[in-house]
């Protein structure tokens, strides 16, 4: 069996990142992929669920799990904290099953430095405009945390040249397309093919 790849995929609040990974899992249900829950201090939005959105916990666990070293990558933002749970990630990506982790570009730094091996995509919005037009519409956030979400957005895309792979969401179903391109291209490589098709392999080069 195959390792599975752990992707990052960045962008500004907004963009669309969510969005694009949930359509390319419940799109691809024979794919062996999942999207990474991280575990966070911040209360619970409305139809968010624990475990399954982000796994909720207090800031005093948050801090214990930190001093027993259990976080690939963990930040504060917005007054909350957020980290990647370093066990559930390794035991999925050694059972072959890609991993999506949903972080900003700070924490793919981190992941960079202790998985060099991961995968990186930044989400581009096609405008300014568009990009506050969608924050006001998804109806989650008030004007004031909207209005700081548009402050940092020229921040974070800033370091979009830090990503391997880089996509526009303009036209929703053509950046799925491009999204499962770089998924499709990743799980080709020779490395990939030669752990899937080692039987076959050795059937074929056999004497």
């Amino acid at each position: 069996m195959s390792q599975g790849t752990l992707y990052i995929v960045s962008a500004p609040s907004g963009a669309g990142k969510s969005s694009l990974i949930n359509a390319l899992l419940e799109n691809n249900p024979n794919y062996a992929m999942k999207v990474s829950v991280s575990h966070t201090t911040r209360a619970p939005r409305p139809g968010e669920s624990d475990g399954v959105h982000y796994n909720f916990v207090t800031v005093d666990q948050f801090k214990a799990l930190i001093d027993e070293s259990s976080f690939l990558e963990y930040a504060e933002v917005f007054g909350n904290f957020y980290g990647t749970s370093r066990p559930w990630i390794e035991q999925n990506l050694a059972q072959g099953i890609d991993i999506f982790l949903d972080i900003d570009w700070q924490g793919a730094r981190q992941i960079r430095q202790q998985m060099p091996a991961a995968k990186s995509i930044f989400i581009l919005p096609p405008s300014k405009e568009e990009l506050e037009r969608r924050l006001n519409t998804r109806g989650q956030d008030s004007a004031e945390v909207i209005a700081k979400r548009m402050d940092q957005a020229q921040s974070e895309i800033s370091h979009y040249d830090e990503y391997d792979y880089v996509i526009v969401n303009d036209d929703f179903d053509a950046a799925i397309v491009d999204f499962k391109a770089i998924i499709r291209a990743e799980r080709l490589k020779q490395v990939k093919q030669a752990a899937k098709y080692s039987s076959m392999i050795a059937g074929l080069l056999a004497q």
